[in-house]
């Protein structure tokens, strides 16, 4: 490859990439307020969800519990109703309800900027650890 192919597949590559929408997580952490707790929300909503209704459902969530004292007291069935049809919504509710506990009795509340400390809670794994700690706290790393 010479480098004028290399000038074209990256022109290509711009152009290519304007058809392709935003991931709604990016948008929450792109906000104005770039809070760690939505953009871990957000991505747990996400997992085995198209993103068109990983907005909507995040939305409806945000809207009722944008803090986790907030989230902790819904009820799950209230969990449930406003992030359906996500996949896997019945065991999303109760590891988001679970979650914003957490939250609350170890970090009073706040979200751990550590991707070790992130994996401990329930249903989070370390490409969501990952993704909060880039997004949320704008540490170095790489989100896919």
């Amino acid at each position: 490859m010479s480098p004028r192919d290399i000038s074209k597949v990256i022109r290509i590559l711009k152009e290519e990439s304007l058809r392709f929408k935003t991931p709604y997580v990016t948008e929450v952490s792109a906000g104005e307020r770039k809070d760690p707790f939505l953009i871990l929300v957000s991505c747990l909503i996400s997992l085995r969800t198209k993103d068109g209704v990983t907005r909507e459902a995040s939305k409806r969530l945000f809207s009722m519990a944008p803090t986790p004292q907030r989230l902790s007291s819904l009820k799950e069935r209230e969990i449930e109703k406003a992030i359906y049809p996500a996949g896997f919504y019945r065991v999303k509710a109760r590891q988001l309800k679970a979650m914003a506990r957490e939250l609350i009795s170890r970090y009073g509340g706040g979200v751990p900027d550590s991707i070790d400390e992130l994996t401990t809670l329930k249903g989070v794994g370390r490409k969501t650890a990952n993704l909060v700690v880039t997004m949320g706290f704008n540490k170095p790393g790489i989100c896919v």
